[in-house]
């Protein structure tokens, strides 16, 4: 039977790889060449030899720049995979037997990461002093996409959130305050209820942002709700206009708690039951080389800092 083999000398090196990667992200052999801190000639010779052992054009060069052919897209998207399972690779065999020992990659979204990460990040580097973690705030689709090319090994989100293939354990419920300016109607009342929102124009976040439909859950305000034509991106943001008298908004206690509203003028009231507007999570590829280490971190979580909160 005929061996199918490639042999060894056609095989694509890893640099070359990291070359074609270079491209794709920076549209130039220039710019390429400089981010991976190589030479242009040297760059060039390597996408040429990869090339060659493919056996097919992979790059279009121009005067306008450098664009990837459909197979080079194909060969970068493999690439980046292939080089992520070697990262891997390398992590696995330093930390085996030992959790959180070396890089860890963590996300994190933007309504959780600036209030979240100062409180657990002295309790994970006084746990585990060896782990370096290296951050990621983004939104939540994007973390997912994230952890499903393993350039993330976890990230904390909001749930409920279904992905395939993305495995997710809670951690905390996080409650919905109101906030209002100092002189509205419903900063003396002690009977709060979601119904009084319906008449008041409530401020969200844009939309892509988890926040925004957790909010409108809760409430149970019509999803098409705009009460503004200002888009806010940030908790911030939001605080502000609150402040200046646009409109009232939700916020996480965490955040409340995290000073976001300080010095603003404006109310933090709890309404009079409760108002669970989602759950903080921790999110990680199923099946992945760190899906131990992401549960650990949940139980982390959970035990040493929300359980004491």
């Amino acid at each position: 039977m005929e061996d199918a083999r490639i042999p060894a000398s056609s095989m694509p090196t890893l640099r070359q790889l990291q070359f074609l990667l270079a491209i794709r992200a920076e549209g130039s052999f220039v710019a390429a060449a400089d981010a991976v801190g190589v030479t242009q000639p040297t760059l060039s010779a390597g996408i040429k030899e990869l090339e060659a052992s493919l056996g097919a054009v992979l790059v279009e060069r121009g005067r306008a720049g450098a664009v990837l052919t459909p197979a080079g897209e194909e060969a970068a998207d493999r690439a980046a995979r292939a080089l992520s399972e070697v990262e891997e690779l390398v992590r696995a065999v330093h930390t085996a037997g030992e959790p959180f020992s070396g890089s860890f990659r963590l996300g994190a979204i933007p309504t959780i990461a600036p209030f979240l990460l100062p409180r657990v990040m002295p309790i994970l580097k006084k746990r585990f002093p060896k782990l370096r973690l290296q951050m990621r705030e983004d939104l939540t689709a994007r973390l997912v996409d994230a952890l499903r090319a393993r350039t993330l090994d976890a990230a904390v989100i909001a749930l409920p959130y279904e992905a395939h293939g993305i495995a997710t354990a809670p951690v905390a419920e996080d409650e919905f305050l109101l906030v209002c300016p100092e002189t509205h109607p419903l900063a003396d009342r002690n009977d709060l209820m979601p119904e009084h929102l319906r008449s008041e124009d409530v401020l969200l976040l844009e939309d892509g942002h988890c926040l925004r439909e957790h909010a409108l859950s809760a409430c149970r305000l019509a999803p098409q709700r705009r009460s503004t034509e200002v888009g806010a991106t940030s908790l911030h943001t939001l605080v502000q206009m609150v402040s200046g008298g646009m409109g009232v908004t939700l916020l996480p206690k965490i955040a409340a708690e995290g000073g976001v509203a300080a010095g603003a003028h404006v109310a933090v009231r709890a309404f009079s039951e409760p108002l669970v507007g989602r759950s903080i999570g921790v999110a990680w590829r199923e099946g992945g080389q760190r899906e131990d280490e992401a549960r650990l971190l949940a139980d982390v979580l959970r035990k040493d800092l929300f359980a004491r909160a």
